[in-house]
């Protein structure tokens, strides 16, 4: 299958003036990264004297200063400067998901014309860093695959309707379980649909380094000093947070910036890092990647979930093998928060989700036949 890939890429100019150079806030976000101009020339091969150059140019499009030398120091980005890099990862952070979501779907509509009758592997997913590098993985071992991100109740109901022959969705450990699994409950079939394990990871409150604001609990949301980023309505990550606000009697509305949401854990990071938040919800591997802390919350089990008679088809088994390999939990296990589960073992939903058991026994008890009944 071949690859696709689409980069986000924003300009920014006066009205009929000239573009920013796009190299400027390459430039700009790598002093961020390495502390001074000369290692970001190094990094991004560029000399030193045309850096100037490309600096000079874009302070006369703004007007002001992008960088400020220190002497003894390397350099410092000014206020503006760094409202550039955080724009260029927030640009990163939101639109990254859904391109390479475009990107597997044309490559799969390309495949089909190239290969008349492919093998293609659909799979509808919550986003998150696993299912992520389960597509490389696919990709690198040429298995034709199909990547489709959205929320977890879409991919479950995606499954249900047979649009895709994998759905990836996240559940809770612990009390929240049930009242996750009754939101997914209608579109669950415990006879003809298996549960595939990849990782549990943990989610928790995301907030800028040191924690200026001393959050440490959603019961501190509620404070008039503290402004919140939050995810989509259809998310998983949405509706374990609402329900822990409902098990502290809070109401949504007394958050400031409830209904202000990103798409994505990594764009809530990079909103919070910013400065434009104080706090947000999501997973931990973008907290650590955008330098913030990270308060623990929830620990939840991200699993993958078919129909039983697609288990055995090639394509469905060449993913299970790359999920039980040494190499993929090894890239699993690196990512801040991310715990390899048993991945790749195929278990039944109630054997997965205790809060399926009772139903499972319920399910068995009314599919026997009456006493005296035909057989």
């Amino acid at each position: 299958m071949h690859e696709i890939n689409i980069k986000p890429q924003w300009i920014i100019r006066r009205p009929g003036g000239p573009a920013l150079p796009l190299r400027v806030i390459d430039l700009l976000v790598k002093v961020h990264e390495f502390g001074s101009l000369s290692s970001a020339c190094k990094v991004s091969g560029t000399s030193y004297r045309h850096a100037w150059e490309l600096l000079r140019e874009a302070e006369q499009l703004f007007g002001d200063a992008l960088i400020v030398m220190q002497r003894g120091k390397g350099s410092r980005l000014t206020a503006l400067g760094e409202k550039l890099v955080w724009a260029d990862r927030r640009v990163g952070a939101r639109l990254s998901p859904l391109l390479d979501s475009l990107a597997s779907e044309l490559g799969a509509e390309i495949e089909k014309v190239i290969s008349p009758v492919p093998e293609l592997l659909r799979i509808h997913a919550s986003h998150g860093f696993s299912i992520q590098t389960l597509h490389n993985f696919l990709g690198a071992a040429g298995i034709p695959n199909e990547l489709k991100y959205q929320g977890s109740l879409e991919a479950v109901v995606a499954l249900h309707n047979g649009e895709c022959d994998v759905a990836g969705f996240h559940v809770p450990l612990g009390e929240f379980e049930a009242p996750v699994l009754a939101h997914y409950h209608p579109w669950l079939t415990l006879r003809s649909q298996k549960i595939i394990n990849i990782v549990t990871r943990r989610q928790g409150l995301m907030v800028a380094r040191g924690n200026p604001k001393e959050i440490y609990q959603v019961k501190d949301l509620v404070r008039s000093d503290v402004h919140f980023i939050n995810r989509q309505a259809d998310s998983g990550t949405r509706l374990l947070l609402d329900l822990q606000l409902r098990k502290e009697g809070i109401e949504p509305a007394r958050i400031k910036g409830y209904e202000q949401c990103e798409y994505t854990h990594a764009a809530v990071a990079a909103f919070v890092a910013s400065g434009m938040a104080d706090a947000g919800y999501g997973v931990e591997t973008p907290a650590r990647q955008f330098k913030l802390d990270f308060i623990p919350g929830q620990t939840e089990r991200y699993c993958l979930m078919c129909h039983e008679k697609t288990l055995a088809s090639p394509s469905m088994q060449k993913m299970l093998a790359i999920l039980r390999s040494d190499d993929y939990n090894a890239a699993v296990n690196q990512l801040p928060g991310y715990h390899t589960n048993e991945a790749g073992t195929v278990m039944e939903l109630d054997q997965t989700f205790s809060a399926l058991q009772g139903a499972a026994k319920r399910q068995k008890k009314r599919s026997r036949p009456s006493p005296g009944g035909a057989v």
